[in-house]
């Protein structure tokens, strides 16, 4: 499968440490599967200035092999998890956290939910009519000295 990363640098050896903390899967590479999604946020960086570049990489894993945690919806599960996350609370151990991205709407919504606006059951009724944007987060160096192959940046 290829995957995309977003940088406003060339990332030819991409691994965990660089990763900021307090991200919506914690710590860790992320990448999509999605170009356009990829191209969006890349554009970000150009906005404030800086390089945009899109990194390309050849993922192959075999999922038996890795702890794995996969969010299909915006449910309550990804809710707690990305709240856990984003609070600095997560002490799970997978290699490798799958699931939708809070974009800018997602964001507002979860915004409003962590500053006690609005109800877990308020949040996830609005986040119910949000489509999930796939984001991988690979969380393990291990993992992404494996499984994930460098093939390009192209400067965007």
């Amino acid at each position: 499968m290829k995957l995309y990363h977003s940088s406003p640098v060339v990332v030819s050896q991409p691994d965990t440490t660089h990763s900021r903390d307090y991200l919506d899967f914690g710590k860790g590479f992320y990448l999509t599967s999605i170009y356009d999604q990829a191209v969006r946020y890349a554009e970000r960086f150009k906005r404030r200035g800086r390089d945009a570049w899109l990194n390309t990489y050849k993922f192959a894993y075999q999922p038996e092999d890795w702890k794995i945690l996969t969010f299909e919806a915006y449910d309550a599960a990804w809710l707690e998890f990305v709240s856990a996350c984003r609070a600095g609370n997560d002490v799970s151990d997978y290699d490798m956290v799958v699931g939708g991205i809070a974009n800018d709407r997602v964001i507002l919504t979860l915004d409003r939910y962590f500053a006690g606006e609005i109800s877990q059951e308020e949040a996830l009724g609005l986040l119910r009519f949000e489509k999930p944007n796939i984001q991988y987060c690979i969380r393990s160096e291990r993992m992404t000295a494996r499984c994930l192959t460098y093939i390009d940046s192209k400067e965007l």
